[in-house]
């Protein structure tokens, strides 16, 4: 019981509503939860395949580059000729209030873009290699970042949902009780009180009425 609370009528009323809307707050939670933990259950296993495919293209890339090294020299130089990639995008879309991203890439048409009179066919297959690392990082990106914001509002949501059903809502519950049980004894109290008056005014009537009879 909260010793604040005054057992009236109106904070009753008052502690009624608020504890409905706690209720209904707490159904919300659950339900953005729930929701959110579907959507980042279908993207987990798109992670797990992503991060081995990222680790089988990042071994394979690294091998083509270090065979390119072997039989070129190093290719440090030859590399710098190759453009950095552009026309990457990030956008938005809400799901129960959580952006998440979702990145944009128009895959370009592979071109050469240095000297195949100082290159080889491991430089080029090395190259192709780190295009699709690039490509799945891209993807990975988008995917994790996502994860990562969903997993950060489910358990603000949980948090919330518990705060709700273990704190705030019992408070309400056991204020109202409080209020509810303070209120009937008032008008057990009252009910006395008139109930004595009421018979005293009828033994002030008899006495009266004796009293004019004598």
């Amino acid at each position: 019981m909260n010793d604040h609370v005054f057992p009236t009528k109106g904070n009753l009323m008052t502690l009624v509503k608020s504890n409905q809307l706690a209720h209904k707050g707490f159904e919300l939670m659950d339900r953005k939860r729930n929701i959110l933990i579907r959507e980042m259950m279908s993207l987990i296993e798109d992670v797990r395949i992503l991060r081995n495919e990222l680790s089988v293209t990042y071994k394979k890339a690294y091998q083509a580059l270090q065979e390119a090294n072997i039989t070129l020299g190093i290719v440090s130089d030859i590399a710098k000729s190759i453009p950095i990639t552009s026309g990457i995008s990030v956008s938005y879309k809400s799901v129960m209030g959580v952006d998440i991203p979702r990145v944009s890439y128009e895959s370009e048409e592979i071109r050469i873009a240095y000297g195949i009179s100082h290159t080889n066919t491991k430089f080029d297959y090395a190259y192709k290699c780190f295009l699709k690392v690039r490509d799945l990082t891209i993807k990975l990106a988008e995917v994790d970042n996502s994860t990562y914001r969903l997993a950060n509002a489910i358990r603000k949501a949980q948090k919330r949902a518990n705060a709700l059903e273990n704190v705030v809502i019992p408070r309400f519950e056991e204020n109202i009780k409080y209020i509810t049980e303070a209120l009937e004894e008032k008008e057990r109290e009252a009910f006395s009180i008139q109930k004595v008056i009421k018979s005293q005014k009828e033994e002030a009537k008899k006495q009266k009425k004796l009293a004019n009879e004598k």
